[in-house]
């Protein structure tokens, strides 16, 4: 005979309702309620049945994240499998499932955002990127449908809740930290222009070296994918300048590891050649050769504030638009030395 809600709380001397709450974490219900009557559920064998549950509450429990057209980058770059990490916690918390949406286009990852909506599989929606234009987000806002960024909106950043770095001023601080080596070639490998985190490191970047009086150089500012592929297909142009870079700062740290490798090669020394600081402080940033200085962005702090943000949404409409800044750090290891 299957055991029930009413089981449960004969055994742990409560009322049916209360063990409802606690299967919902209801704030509303003791600490001390909490782990009785979990206790009883352990002891009964009993496991909530959320499907049902959640076609009375008309509700799926199950959040859609949006992902980068790029499937290359999704599944070569560490990133996303951390920031997945924090998601996946953050849902967990409060028993949410995750869906993942993507495709080898933006019309792809469109149509399914609109299946993922319009079926009704989702309570809510997490962008892992945040465009300079995106019909996506645009269709979201228009449909008032709960969602949330991890990423500084384009525009529209007033009524968007959204999770981000604050990665001007990384990149500003990151910028200094090379100039304050003595570097004054400095170039800047960076990702995708469509992207804003690109923008707000690159002009993070700029404003530093304009603040010492430093004339940002054009050549040295290269735009490719955040992938180990992009920073070798960067590095091959910019040593080959006529006067090269003394030092680099890089948008990502796999696209810094393909620099690293380039660099080999060609038989360059990092850092006694050129010194190089990247973004994201991965694991494999720690276990390169040599170990890159990279700015840590906490990535699973990001995923998981993410869903924190946006569960906050789905369980309560009138809860404000929201700013998460996640703090970073500048790390550093062996691949920056002082310009003789």
């Amino acid at each position: 005979m299957a055991i029930t809600i009413k089981d449960v709380a004969k055994l742990s001397n409560v009322a049916p309702s209360t063990v409802s709450r606690v299967i919902a974490n209801s704030p509303r219900i003791s600490e001390k309620t909490k782990i009785k009557v979990r206790a009883a559920m352990d002891e009964l064998g009993y496991h909530p049945n959320f499907i049902a549950r959640s076609l009375a509450n008309q509700s799926t429990r199950v959040i859609g994240l949006v992902l980068p057209n790029s499937t290359d980058v999704f599944f070569q770059n560490p990133f996303f499998p951390t920031v997945l990490r924090g998601l996946s916690d953050g849902a967990n918390e409060r028993q949410y499932a995750l869906q993942i949406s993507t495709g080898k286009t933006d019309e792809e990852i469109y149509e399914g955002v609109i299946q993922m909506v319009q079926g009704g599989r989702v309570d809510g929606v997490i962008l892992l990127y945040s465009r300079i234009e995106d019909k996506v987000l645009n269709y979201l806002k228009e449909r008032k449908f709960p969602f949330v960024v991890i990423g500084k909106p384009f525009k529209d950043v007033e009524t968007i809740t959204y999770v981000d770095n604050d990665n001007y001023l990384a990149s500003k601080e990151a910028t200094n930290y090379l100039l304050g080596l003595g570097h004054k070639q400095i170039g800047f490998i960076g990702g995708d222009l469509n992207f804003v985190v690109t923008i707000e490191r690159l002009l993070g970047f700029e404003k530093a070296l304009r603040e010492a009086g430093i004339q940002s150089e054009d050549d040295y500012i290269i735009h490719s994918e955040f992938l180990r592929e992009g920073g070798q297909e960067a590095i091959r142009k910019l040593i080959n300048l006529k006067n090269p870079p003394t030092a680099l700062v890089v948008a990502d740290d796999l696209m810094a590891l393909g620099v690293l490798n380039t660099l080999i090669e060609m038989n360059i020394s990092v850092p006694e050649d050129i010194s190089i600081l990247s973004f994201n402080n991965v694991l494999f940033s720690e276990l390169s050769h040599p170990p890159l200085t990279s700015v840590d962005i906490n990535i699973f702090e990001l995923g998981f504030q993410a869903s924190k943000k946006l569960i906050q949404l789905l369980e309560n409409p009138n809860e404000p638009v929201k700013r998460m800044i996640v703090p970073h750090q500048l790390v550093k290891r062996f691949s920056c030395s002082e310009n003789k």
